[in-house]
């Protein structure tokens, strides 16, 4: 059975450009022209990556992507948007989306990301099914075969990406990985030097984790190194 890829957009040339692209890679494609109709197919029809626009009519790409996290945080979400600024970048991964690309876009870059996205939630779900060892770093608990993080044993809240952010540096903990490496093994791609993805992604796991965000005790920097998991 095709993968299925949800876009929503409501430039019908750019939805009818991506579905030609994305059915020639032997994709099936449904589409949505506003952010209401994005986010009751997002949730009705199943799809196992979305192609989400920013400026829609009726609820912007930043609200459906919201809306959509409190109830599947496992679907990739690529942002599609004609802003440049960073916030705006920024904004998007904050909010729960997987990856972003700068309107106007490369085809051949869109469907790169697309393939990386897909291959890595296939990869990530072969592993949950043959992983069964849970990896534990002081009052942190990873278990890869229920996709879940515990704090003191209570279930923490975490999006699929900050899932596999927290799992390797579970399995190593002490070991510092630099903004480089963990883009490389956890997002799977060159970000082009862009890092602040994992700063984000860091961030958002302190809010969760950690007792005191401003402080942290768990997720810790090293200055000018990285980032690493406290074992203590």
């Amino acid at each position: 059975m095709p993968k299925r890829i949800l876009v929503v957009d409501d430039e019908p040339n750019i939805v009818d450009i991506l579905r030609f692209n994305l059915q020639r890679e032997g994709y099936e494609v449904v589409a949505a022209y506003d952010g209401p109709e994005g986010l009751d197919k997002a949730l009705t029809q199943g799809p196992d990556l979305i192609l989400l626009d920013v400026m829609l009519p009726g609820m912007d790409g930043f609200r459906v992507c919201e809306e959509l996290r409190k109830t599947d945080r496992l679907t990739p979400i690529i942002m599609l948007t004609a802003r440049e600024e960073e916030r705006d970048r920024v904004m998007g991964l904050e909010l729960g989306a997987d990856d972003y690309v700068v309107k106007p876009f490369s085809v051949r870059e869109l469907m790169a990301r697309v393939r990386t996205n897909m291959r890595r939630q296939e990869v990530l779900s072969e592993e949950a099914a043959g992983e069964s060892g849970v990896l534990r770093a002081g009052r942190i608990s990873v278990d890869p075969g229920r996709q879940q993080v515990l704090k003191d044993g209570a279930a923490v809240d975490v999006s699929q990406r900050e899932f596999e952010l927290l799992r390797l540096l579970a399995a190593s903990p002490g070991t510092v990985f630099s903004r480089e490496q963990l883009l490389s093994q956890v997002w799977n791609y060159d970000y082009y030097g862009d890092t602040r993805a994992v700063d984000v992604a860091v961030r958002r796991l302190r809010e969760k984790l950690e007792d005191d965000p401003a402080n942290p005790a768990f997720l810790c920097t090293r200055r000018g190194g990285g980032y690493y998991l406290s074992g203590e």
